[in-house]
């Protein structure tokens, strides 16, 4: 019989900068390349710009809404709902132990013509703001002052767990462009 998280939410845990990637996880930590970098930054960063007021946990599922032009995160699923959801269900969101996310986008809204436009704004936003930067590093999101408190958390924590996988693999210091080169370079 599987056991019940006593606290699946993290109430009541302290939350320090550098306990956000423990330091079991920072030495397990692989080495990234670009795509995987900006992929994982993208997906992210998509989740922690939106609105939430609680603390996620690592391997805990949460569900991404869009209701009044603004994107929510829940702890409750689409079928948990009493009263129907509060907007449109986007897609299943995991926080995974490196503070990367994963997401699961609903098969229905991602071939809708304004979420499709939205992503592609997205990721030109961040092309363009990893095109920007001096070097990789710089352009991880340390501290994003118009995130919530948590959000700002998990920002400084991805930020960190990226760039240790970048210094692994070297790319860290680079240019985006340099990174991209490099990467087209061991790939022939």
């Amino acid at each position: 019989m599987k056991q019940k998280k006593s606290n699946p939410q993290g109430k009541g845990l302290s939350t320090v900068l550098d306990a956000l990637i423990d330091s079991q996880v920072k030495s397990s930590l692989p080495p990234k390349d670009i795509d995987q970098v900006s992929s994982e930054l993208f997906t992210s960063l998509f989740v922690l710009n939106t609105n939430f007021e609680f603390r996620p946990v690592a391997g805990n599922s949460y569900w991404l809404y869009h209701t009044n032009d603004k994107f929510k995160l829940f702890s409750t699923s689409p079928s948990d709902w009493a009263c129907g959801q509060p907007g449109i269900f986007i897609g299943q969101c995991v926080l995974q132990n490196d503070v990367t996310w994963t997401i699961q986008i609903n098969e229905e809204v991602s071939q809708q013509e304004w979420f499709i436009r939205y992503m592609e704004k997205q990721k030109n936003y961040l092309q363009e703001s990893l095109g920007d930067s001096n070097t990789l590093e710089e352009a991880m999101p340390y501290y994003v002052k118009k995130m919530s408190y948590y959000s700002r958390l998990l920002a400084y924590g991805l930020g960190t767990s990226l760039n240790i996988s970048m210094q692994k693999s070297g790319i860290n210091s680079l240019h985006y462009d340099q990174a991209k080169l490099l990467l087209n370079c061991h790939s022939k």
